[in-house]
This record gives C-alpha cells, structure tokens and sequence, in this order.
C-alpha cells in the first residue's frame, strides 16, 4: 500500500482582526479563517490594544503580537490547530504579566481657580 502526500501551497495572511471571542485572519486566496480565541489565552487575556498590535511574520506564513510573545502560524490555523503553549509555561507568563507595572492615563492636573 502506497500513501502518496498531497502539497499543499499555505495562503498568506493579508489582514487580521481580533474581537473579543475570535481571532480572524484574511489570506491571500481570498479565503478568511477565524477561531475561537479561547485557543489562545495569551489573546483571551489581552487587552483590545494589545489585541491590535500585531504583525506579520515570514511574509505572511504567520502573525505576531511582540507585547504577549504571541506566535500563531496560518498553517496551524488551516489544520484547526489551538495553542501548543503548556500550562506550566502560561502560568509563568501570567505571572510576570501581573508583576509588571500597571501603565495608568496621565491624570489631567486642577487648573487653578481664576479671581473674577
């Protein structure tokens, strides 16, 4: 019995957006592909900023957001793949995730009062 392997050219990602639950991806062929985002609790656990800064990788064979450590790579997501990432190597992350500063809006300064 021969089993012979089908090639398979990946589409590259163009765009991707990211909502609260899903991550969506708009590939080269004109495809778009979306997953939950509970596949990847470093995006469920990031801000909507955070959400938004990514880029993409090896021309498009996969996306990254530098601010999570986040890679996820369009053939991974054409196979259904979720994140490999262990529970020992998230809890690490959260971890020093939480020990990090907490950036806060400048606060606008009371102007003083004007004698009328």
């Amino acid at each position: 019995m021969s089993i012979s392997a089908i090639e398979m050219e990946v589409p590259f990602a163009e765009d991707v957006t990211v909502s609260d639950d899903t991550l969506r991806v708009d590939l080269s062929d004109g495809r778009s592909i979306s997953a939950p985002l509970a596949w990847y609790p470093r995006l469920l656990r990031a801000t909507p900023a955070e959400r938004k800064r990514w880029r993409l990788i090896g021309r498009g064979l996969g996306i990254h957001w530098t601010d999570l450590d986040e890679d996820i790579s369009v053939e991974g997501l054409l196979a259904g793949k979720p994140s490999g990432e262990s529970r020992a190597s998230f809890g690490k992350w959260l971890a020093k995730r939480s020990s990090r500063p907490a950036s806060r809006p400048a606060r606008a300064r009371a102007r003083p009062a004007r004698a009328v």
